[in-house]
């Protein structure tokens, strides 16, 4: 990662494979079930996180996807309510091996997780045309943040090409990951499709590893069992959630099948 013997190292395989677990909507969110409440997004996420730890992922991510339309970081009511909803459904009632690395999606510092995240996906450089409005997102408060609680141990996976968004900027997709990786102090650099779901392409994520030979570089969207193989010749990790889902619908439930063929196409990438 990014930060070298600061920070420890999260993974103890290489090439890891993180699932995302999305939660429903959440409170206060257009899409929320009222009837089936709190309780009701902590066993679906429960059902999820069994089915993935089963099929041998490396690390869960949880996110929040489905709070569409989605607001910006800015907006502090929001992720105070996604916080509390996040830390009930965190591993004291969650089946999650005690050793898996967990992580927290466009989330606060220490956010979900019973205070277990050892990392977060964040959109925390730039400046974005985005569907949400304007978008500037601030990597220096982010990390005098993480420095005064005490939290070098959360690493911050910084996703410079994020969906939704157009950046605002001119710089080539290798110099914006060389500049964060260095400027910005990214523990790892992401590279995304134009919305969930959909794949970046190969020569983004060869520009993106190609600048950052110091710096981990994982696929963020779009990765399936039928091109992960592709993709981890290049990049370092994958991270994945649309092709875990039954009919590949991100905001259907995993389907165990599709997780054990994705786990399955991931053992076969690293033996090759």
């Amino acid at each position: 990662m990014g930060r070298g013997s600061d920070a420890p190292p999260l993974f103890d395989v290489e090439k890891p494979a993180i699932a995302i677990a999305h939660l429903p909507a959440l409170p206060g969110t257009p899409l929320y079930d009222e009837q089936g409440g709190p309780d009701a997004i902590v066993e679906w996420v429960r059902r999820d996180v069994e089915i993935l730890t089963r099929s041998g992922f490396d690390a869960v991510l949880f996110c929040n996807e489905n709070d569409r339309p989605y607001q910006l970081s800015r907006n502090a009511r929001r992720r105070r309510d996604a916080g509390a909803c996040r830390d009930r459904g965190g591993p004291a009632r969650l089946p999650v091996r005690r050793r898996l690395p967990l992580g927290c999606a466009g989330g606060p510092l220490g956010c979900g997780c019973d205070g277990r995240a050892s990392f977060i996906r964040e959109v925390a450089t730039g400046v974005y045309e985005a569907d949400m409005g304007l978008w500037a997102p601030d990597a220096a408060t982010l990390l005098r943040r993480r420095r005064s609680l005490d939290a070098e141990h959360v690493h911050v996976f910084v996703n410079v090409t994020p969906e939704f968004a157009s950046s605002v900027g001119t710089r080539d997709i290798a110099t914006t990951a060389r500049s964060v990786s260095v400027s910005s102090l990214a523990d790892a650099i992401l590279v995304s499709g134009p919305m969930a779901g959909d794949e970046p392409s190969l020569d983004a994520l060869r520009a993106a590893k190609g600048a950052c030979a110091d710096t981990a570089v994982f696929a963020n969207t779009g990765v399936k069992s039928t091109n992960v193989a592709d993709f981890l010749a290049v990049a370092d990790g994958v991270i994945v959630g649309s092709d875990l889902k039954v009919d590949g619908g991100t905001w259907n439930p995993v389907d165990p099948e599709r997780a054990d063929r994705f786990m399955a196409a991931i053992r076969e990438a690293r033996r090759g």
